[in-house]
């Protein structure tokens, strides 16, 4: 038996290869055998660069139906997917190619100046990159150019045997300590949780996912587009998000999946009401907490209720409100089918129901660990297998799990994970800085914004909010960078020296609101 997750994907394509796979927002669509032999020959090109399975290829592109074809040949060709998101500069990219040594990387036509300097740094062997049409490219780069170059390739027939254990993708998470950390996925892994949402949240014959995600994301490209691919359904695939042209196109959709951002700014449209999506059976939101007020003013304007669920980068998808049963909104549902989830205290010891203490996680959709940190994984997960999600919450006597902090210093912006750290450490290194604190605050259109707080270093008045944000641009992704900085004399800190960012939070609470 191949466990190879294209190998299950494939099974379950529709038996007459003619039905729509992709349907573009300008129009354009791609049958289940254009997308079979487009995988084909991508995969023939990866294995022609000699890319072995186990073998990373790293991907920064645009969303397009190519991205998604260069993502299913990877695993067809036994390659380890390494998504990237798109925002990404220079200085990031750099330390993931560094540490992921890939055999190929695969970008944006605009960062190939760069990433020619990168691939040369990192003795990358193979670069290309890949726009979603084939129009204004740069000069003289035409042998770079990813699809030309992988249709002519001889397409690869058989799918690569992997085992369940095998890995088949590395997501980066930002770390607590600013070091990223990649997140090991397995075949296993993303077939487990793609097979349970695809029954729990009842795909059936005749669905059309609407998909308006970024496919460098779990929630986009393992949830989205796996649950669609495993029902031979019909993506209708937006590479940004625009709420008018959303709304234009529900009626031909039946699923729609998005961040609590996308519906915030649905609810912002005159145009969005209950006729706008009648064709709709199942909204889910994920990535962010879905605030009550926007569950509830959702269903009042539409009639239908949102499925949220909860889920990270390591685990996958752990829990959903009943698509049959009550969804009650401030909760993300039940642990899912084959995932243990329990709430211990400090000692990790179990809590009595509706305690709130630390989650814990252990199933088939948990990874094994991170890629090459040995120690982390020493740290992350318990004597007895479970592992440590770093959120905060409780279970009720009817089994609703509910999420009410995050242990970690994590801020979750737009759907976005923004680790402070990482921000912290470049605007500590500025001339004119003692120290920094980096917090999440509520924002009505992202749930939280990013927000710096600085000491200055001395009594200069040429440290100011400006000059932060300017000395973090381009540097960083535009979504890390604090859309406020407030400059002042002390940070608070507890008995024991520690910054109090809860204070900081509290401070500062109303910034962004209406």
């Amino acid at each position: 038996m191949n466990d190879n997750l294209y190998a299950l994907f494939q099974s379950r394509f529709p038996s007459d290869r003619s039905q729509p796979a992709i349907e573009t927002a300008g129009g354009r669509t791609y049958t289940y055998a254009e997308l079979e032999n487009i995988t084909a020959s991508y995969a023939g090109f990866i294995q022609l660069l000699g890319v072995l399975p186990g073998d990373r290829v790293a991907v920064q592109v645009e969303k397009s139906p190519e991205a998604l074809f260069l993502y299913l040949a990877c695993l067809k060709a036994g390659a380890i997917y390494l998504p990237l998101n798109s925002a990404y500069m220079e200085g990031e990219i750099d330390f993931f190619l560094g540490d992921a040594e890939p055999k190929i990387f695969v970008h944006q036509p605009k960062s190939l100046a760069w990433a020619t300097a990168l691939c040369e740094k990192r003795g990358i062997a193979h670069q290309f990159f890949l726009p979603a049409e084939e129009e204004n490219l740069p000069s003289g780069s035409g042998s770079r150019f990813w699809s030309k170059n992988a249709l002519a390739a001889p397409p690869m027939r058989e799918t690569a045997q992997r085992n369940a254990d095998d890995l088949a993708a590395i997501l980066y998470t930002s770390g607590t300590t600013g070091r990223s950390k990649g997140a090991m996925i397995t075949h296993k892994n993303l077939a487990s949780n793609a097979i349970t949402l695809h029954q729990v949240w009842g795909f059936q014959s005749g669905d059309v996912l609407l998909h308006a995600l970024p496919l460098f994301h779990v929630h986009g490209l393992f949830v989205a587009c796996h649950t669609a691919l495993l029902n031979g359904s019909k993506m209708i695939f937006h590479a940004k998000f625009d709420a008018k042209a959303i709304i234009a196109a529900l009626p031909r959709a039946t699923v729609f999946m998005g961040v609590p951002t996308m519906y915030v700014r649905l609810l912002g449209e005159s145009s969005f009401t209950g006729d706008s999506c009648h064709s709709i059976r199942l909204f889910v939101s994920g990535s962010a907490p879905l605030l009550s007020e926007t569950f509830d003013e959702f269903k009042e304007r539409t009639g239908h209720t949102i499925l949220e669920r909860y889920g990270m980068t390591e685990t996958g998808m752990i829990t959903s409100n009943p698509l049959v049963g009550n969804r009650i909104g401030g909760t993300v549902g039940m642990p899912l089918p084959g995932v243990a989830l329990r709430v211990v205290d400090e000692d990790d010891k179990a809590c009595v129901s509706d305690t709130i203490g630390h989650l814990q996680v252990k199933g088939d959709n948990v990874l094994p660990g991170y890629w090459r940190l040995p120690e982390k994984n020493q740290e992350e997960f318990t004597t007895d297998g479970y592992f440590r999600t770093g959120d905060v919450g409780k279970i009720d006597a009817r089994g609703y799990v509910s999420i009410v902090g995050r242990s970690k210093d994590l801020v979750i912006s737009g759907g976005y994970n923004v680790y402070p750290k990482e921000i912290e450490l470049l605007i500590d290194e500025m001339s004119d800085v003692a120290e920094s604190a980096v917090i999440g605050l509520p924002h009505p259109d992202f749930g939280e914004a990013v927000a710096a707080v600085v000491v200055r270093s001395n009594a200069s008045d040429a440290l100011n909010e400006a000059v932060v944000i300017a000395a973090l641009k381009g540097k960083l992704a535009a979504f890390k960078v604090p859309k406020r900085v407030f400059i002042v004399d002390a940070l608070p800190r507890n008995a024991m020296g520690k910054v109090q960012k809860n204070e900081l939070r509290k401070q500062y609470a109303s910034t962004f609101s209406a």
